[in-house]
């Protein structure tokens, strides 16, 4: 008969300690390449500073949520954790930091204030610029799309889903993975809204140097603006083509049709909408239906693309089938990142709350793209959590100077160190 314990059915006793142990050694790794690209800097130039002396800084709040969602955390209350890193935060030199309901204060501040929210802005926007300067790449494809948040908030609006929620807009860069641009809206806004003048911020975002060439979309970009500033900008499209009575004419006066991809079948015509100043292609897939679908005297189901590209119309289905990567983006971004779920009441709080959100996910992607080791660059942020995030460490003095005393094996505690020189060098380089 196995021997029994009153504390449990493991041979341990569970006390307290003082000794100074960390938990997540490797959320220093997000917050010293933050540091290294200026970002703190840069936060408390761009976002309002505190009504006293005695005030946190900007950069305060927002790395504190930052190495939150690195962390794995999701809710305001989830900073008790960092807060409750006591040798971490000295390592960090963070050992002041605000309470989870001051930060919930500040949420509100900033959004009623058009300025934090537009400063945030700002701070992506360099972010992204720091991040793209230093890739090989000259030309990006734009991936535009909205997600649903779900909410039971009481300012929350009903989506076209059918439940309560916000909805908002993101613009990614394919190659690269990284938001150039967010809007955050409510549920009952539609995805069509403010195309052009979103694209156009997207457009502006890239730094010198640096351009969007190429855009992808749903239906919810097909409209005549959109592809009127691309043919003026000089930008290639695709864009899901919505299947409204012009379209449906145009397919029905398509007479060529070629096998593609088992009972699918390609067609192509030139269209034009209303108002939009030149014609363009219209790339037409058709596959039968089932007998049980014959419900209206077409017997075929129907997807078209509105695009200007060249290439042959198999090379363009392919290209746009790849804006499909973008709902593993958001998938990172809302499960990774926690922005599945918003904090406040207010909406213009949760527009803070979510770009903050945006910027670690983009400070995520800049620690794969410029400092760790290539075979990281598949890895999702839960990944890194389990392998990098989660070390335990011991901080001690020695000869007045502080170490990091990793458990770890010499394979990680190397990455670590090369990481760490890494950002010296991106800093000082």
């Amino acid at each position: 008969m196995p021997r029994r314990y009153k504390e449990g059915l493991l041979p341990f006793k569970v006390v307290p300690t003082d000794e100074p142990l960390v938990a997540r050694s490797g959320l220093l790794l997000p917050y010293e390449l933050a540091r290294a690209l200026k970002l703190p800097m840069v936060i408390d130039k761009e976002l309002p500073q505190p009504g006293s002396g005695r005030g946190y800084q900007p950069s305060q709040f927002v790395m504190a949520l930052i190495l939150m969602f690195h962390g794995g955390g999701k809710k305001l209350e989830d900073l008790r954790e960092i807060r409750g890193e006591v040798s971490l935060r000295e390592l960090l030199d963070m050992e002041n930091l605000p309470a989870s309901c001051t930060i919930g204060d500040w949420l509100r501040k900033m959004g009623r204030d058009s300025k934090g929210l537009a400063g945030l802005g700002k701070v992506n926007h360099y972010l992204v610029k720091q991040i793209l300067s230093r890739d090989k790449r000259s030309s990006y494809t734009l991936d535009v799309d909205a997600t649903i948040i779900e909410s039971e908030k009481e300012e929350a609006k009903v989506t076209y889903k059918g439940e309560k929620g916000y909805q908002p807009q993101i613009g990614f860069l394919f190659e690269a993975g990284l938001i150039c641009e967010d809007e955050f809206r409510d549920g009952n806004i539609p995805a069509q809204a403010g195309a052009v003048s979103f694209i156009e911020k997207c457009l502006g975002a890239m730094p010198h140097g640096k351009s969007i060439t190429y855009l992808r979309g749903d239906s919810a970009l097909y409209q005549a603006g959109v592809i009127n500033l691309c043919f003026e900008r000089d930008k290639l499209f695709t864009i899901t083509a919505d299947q409204d009575k012009g379209v449906k004419e145009s397919i029905k006066a398509i007479r060529e049709w070629r096998g593609y991809q088992g009972d699918r079948e390609i067609g192509e015509t030139i269209h034009a909408m209303n108002d939009t100043k030149e014609a363009f292609r219209l790339i037409v897939i058709r596959w039968p239906k089932l007998q049980a679908e014959l419900f209206d005297s077409s017997p075929y189901f129907y997807q078209a693309i509105a695009t200007n590209r060249q290439e042959e119309a198999e090379e363009v289905i392919k290209l746009h089938n790849q804006r499909g990567e973008v709902e593993n983006y958001i998938k990172e971004l809302k499960n990774g990142f926690g922005m599945e779920w918003m904090p406040c009441g207010e909406s213009y709080a949760n527009a803070v709350f979510f770009r903050i959100g945006v910027i670690a996910y983009n400070l995520f992607l800049a620690m794969k793209l410029l400092v760790l080791p290539p075979w990281y660059r598949t890895f999702t942020i839960q990944t890194v959590r389990w392998r990098l995030y989660q070390i335990a460490g011991a901080v001690v003095r020695h000869a007045h100077q502080l170490l990091l005393k990793l458990r770890a094996p010499m394979d990680k505690i190397a990455l670590f160190c090369k990481f760490r020189l890494r950002c010296y060098q991106l800093a000082y380089g």
